[in-house]
């Protein structure tokens, strides 16, 4: 796929090197509040919050055990730059997934965050979904912007705000 400045853009099956890959993506070009839960400790990439992330990942998506969501190294002309995942839930009558996206700041405002919702909408339909859900914060006009162009409907609580949309 392309974007809007013909950058190639894949999505790549999150396994042990593509995860590896993720963390120096994110290393290099995100804070870690932004890719990951809170570790305590001093601010910035310590070896603890490294470390943190690659467990939270295996979890989450490599250990056939604990795994609860599908989750895809996004790739922009060959190089890491950012996660997609679906997790599915189970809302009120069919089965729903919730969404997210990370990018990294280098890369961010090139319309990269439309074409990855655009696969995982796809994704989502391919497997079988009824809605698609994701949560952001008040304070992240450009995730409004893109959820709004999907056609989801949002509903701002404080200063959280989920997006649905039927499938």
């Amino acid at each position: 796929m392309t974007g809007s400045s013909d950058s190639e853009i894949v999505l790549t099956p999150l396994d042990e090197p593509a995860l590896h890959r993720l963390l120096e993506a994110a290393v290099a070009d995100a804070d870690p509040l932004e890719v990951m839960p809170p570790v305590a400790g001093p601010p910035g990439w310590t070896p603890e919050r490294r470390e943190a992330f690659l467990t939270f990942h295996r979890r989450r998506c490599l250990d056939p055990d604990t795994a609860i969501e599908t989750t895809w190294l996004v790739e922009i002309d060959g190089r890491a730059a950012g996660a997609a995942r679906l997790q599915p839930v189970h809302g009120p009558s069919a089965v729903e997934v919730e969404a997210g996206v990370w990018l990294g700041r280098s890369v961010r405002g090139r319309g990269i965050g439309k074409r990855v919702t655009e696969v995982l909408l796809e994704a989502a339909r391919d497997g079988g979904a009824a809605r698609f859900i994701a949560s952001t914060t008040v304070d992240n006009t450009a995730a409004h912007k893109l959820l709004t162009g999907t056609g989801a409907d949002l509903d701002v609580h404080g200063s959280e705000v989920d997006a649905t949309l039927d499938l």
